[in-house]
């Protein structure tokens, strides 16, 4: 079971290696925070306002004001934004954010389309039959969050859909989930720098319940 500080060490390293990999151009190494009581955060530090994601206002407002006010860990060169943040108590993971926000402007393609036309990598982000959503990996155990079914205490969101919680086996780590990233929105026919980053051994234990597993899923890593 992952420890706070193995979890910043991931972050930490990730961090390096996207920036190495020059997919990366802007970064918020972790910060580790102890509230006492056993609570610890692992997250970006204080800068922005992690809540104003979940409000009711267009994508395009959501986007801008997390990219001015630097509320990511990764600004990726395509204009991307990936948060991480863990709470753990007892040493124990409470819960986690792990979001992906794709640029909702082609701003840097007006400015230097070279970046783009001459990487494959990012030849997508021109196409128009692309749609940027964002997606979120949340885990929340507390009992008075949790809910069988309705609120399962490891999901994926996509686009923002208030009730759209898909069920997921467990929590998981930043490499897995870094991993996750890269590999559906940045590998291309000729390079796959998925298989470019540190892994770790770390993995959180299954979450999920019996009558979720009769649903469709996510399967994460698990601890073995």
């Amino acid at each position: 079971m992952p420890t706070p500080e193995d979890i910043r060490h991931q972050m930490e390293k990730l961090t390096a290696d996207l920036v190495g990999l020059s997919l990366c151009d802007r970064q918020n190494f972790p910060a580790l925070r102890d509230f006492g009581q056993g609570c610890r955060e692992v997250g970006i530090g204080d800068r922005g306002n992690i809540s104003f994601a979940l409000k009711n206002v267009p994508y395009h407002e959501i986007y801008s004001e997390l990219e001015r006010t630097q509320t990511y860990n990764l600004r990726m060169l395509d204009g991307a934004l990936i948060q991480m943040m863990y709470r753990f108590r007892d040493n124990q993971v409470e819960t986690h954010r792990l979001a992906f926000f794709p640029s909702p402007f082609l701003e840097e393609f007006q400015n230097n389309p070279e970046i783009y036309l001459e990487d494959e990598i990012y030849a997508e982000v021109i196409m128009k039959n692309i749609v940027s959503f964002p997606l979120r990996f949340d885990f929340d155990c507390r009992v008075d969050v949790a809910v069988d079914v309705k609120h399962p205490r490891s999901h994926l969101t996509l686009g923002q859909y208030q009730n759209c919680r898909i069920p997921v086996s467990a929590p998981i780590t930043p490499c897995h989930f870094i991993g996750f990233i890269l590999r559906n929105f940045y590998n291309t026919a000729f390079c796959r720098y998925c298989t470019q980053i540190s892994t770790f051994p770390h993995a959180f234990e299954i979450s999920i319940t019996d009558r979720e597993m009769d649903l469709i899923y996510i399967q994460a890593p698990t601890q073995k």
